[in-house]
C-alpha cells in the first residue's frame, strides 16, 4: 500500500501509521525552531512552542529540547535525542544515584530526571493552555528524548491525570526507571504505550539491568526491518547475532547504526508499503 502522506489527526488507537509518523515527529525535534514550525504547520497543526532548558545540567549534555504542535484533534509533544557517544558514559554507569519517581512512585535515572525536570513546568502549561477540548495527547522522542517522553507520561498520568497522554511512543529508548515505576506505568499505559527497538540499536540495553528496566510494550525490529508485536528470547538472540560487533559504540557498528532515527524511519517505511 502507498505509504501515508498525513498526519491522521483522528487517530486514536495505535497503528503502523500513526507509529511513523510520531516517528516523524521524534525525527523533527532534532531540527532548528523555524523548521520545526513550518513543518508542523505543514501537517496541519496551527500552534508551535519550543521547550527548551534554562540551566545547564550537571550531566554531559548541552540542554533539554522539545516542541508542542496543536490542532483542533490532536497535540504532540516531541523530545529532542542525543546521539550514542555523548550519551555513552553515563548510560554505562551503574553507581548514577537515583532520582524519586513521579509521585513518589519507584525511582528513575538522575540524568532523565534532570533532563525532564528543566522543561517539564513549561510542557505542562503549554499543555494546560492548548487542551482546550478533547484533543487527545501524544509524546514521542527518540534517544533520550523517547526516556523524556515515557517519563513525561509518567508525570503527567501519576501528578497531572486531566492531561494524561492517550499514547507514548518511543524509539531506542533507554532503560529509564526501576520495577516499581514500570509496573505502575504498565499499568496505567496498557495499549498506549509502545517502544519501538532496532534490532542491535546499543542504546535500549543501557542503563544496566537490574537497576533498571523497560516498560512494556516492545515493537522489535529484527535484521530484516520486519516489525515485530514479539520475540523469543532465542529468537531475539539469534537475530542480533546477525549484525553484531565487539564494540556496540563503534562508529561503524551495528549497536550504533541501529540507533539512527532515520534506521527506524526506513524500517517503518519499509513496513506500510
Amino acid at each position: 500500500m502507498p505509504l501515508p502522506t498525513a498526519f491522521d489527526h483522528q487517530a486514536k488507537d495505535y497503528s503502523l501509521a500513526h507509529a511513523y509518523w510520531l516517528a516523524r515527529a521524534a525525527d523533527l525535534a532534532y531540527k532548528d525552531e523555524d523548521t520545526i514550525d513550518e513543518q508542523a504547520r505543514a501537517w496541519g497543526f496551527t500552534t508551535v512552542r519550543h521547550h527548551r532548558t534554562r540551566f545547564t545540567p550537571p550531566f554531559p549534555l548541552q540542554d533539554t529540547q522539545a516542541y508542542t504542535m496543536a490542532g483542533d484533534d490532536m497535540i504532540v509533544t516531541a523530545f529532542r535525542g542525543t546521539e550514542p557517544k555523548e550519551i555513552r558514559d553515563w548510560l554505562s554507569d551503574a553507581t548514577t544515584p537515583p532520582w524519586p519517581g513521579p509521585a513518589g512512585t519507584g525511582y528513575v535515572h538522575y540524568g532523565f530526571a534532570e533532563a525532564l525536570t528543566s522543561v517539564f513546568p513549561d510542557v505542562r502549561d503549554t499543555l494546560a493552555e492548548l487542551r482546550t477540548g478533547d484533543q487527545s495527547v501524544w509524546f514521542t522522542g527518540h534517544s533520550l528524548g523517547g526516556a523524556l517522553a515515557m517519563l513525561v507520561g509518567a508525570r503527567m498520568y501519576l501528578e497531572e491525570p486531566r492531561l494524561r497522554a492517550d499514547g507514548v511512543y518511543t524509539f531506542g529508548q533507554p532503560r529509564t526507571c526501576d520495577r516499581t515505576l514500570a509496573a505502575a506505568y504498565n499499568k496505567g499505559f496498557k495499549e498506549r504505550m509502545y517502544r519501538f527497538v532496532n534490532n542491535n540499536d546499543i542504546v535500549p540495553q543501557l542503563p544496566p539491568e537490574p537497576a533498571y528496566t523497560h516498560v512494556d510494550a516492545l515493537k522489535y525490529i529484527d535484521s530484516a526491518g520486519k516489525v515485530r508485536d514479539s520475540m523469543s528470547v532465542l529468537g531475539g538472540l539469534g537475530d542480533r547475532a546477525k549484525g553484531l560487533t565487539a564494540d556496540a559504540f563503534a562508529p561503524a557498528g551495528d549497536g550504533v547504526r541501529d540507533h539512527f532515527m532515520r534506521n527506524y524511519l526506513a524500517a517503518l517505511e519499509q513496513n506500510l508499503t
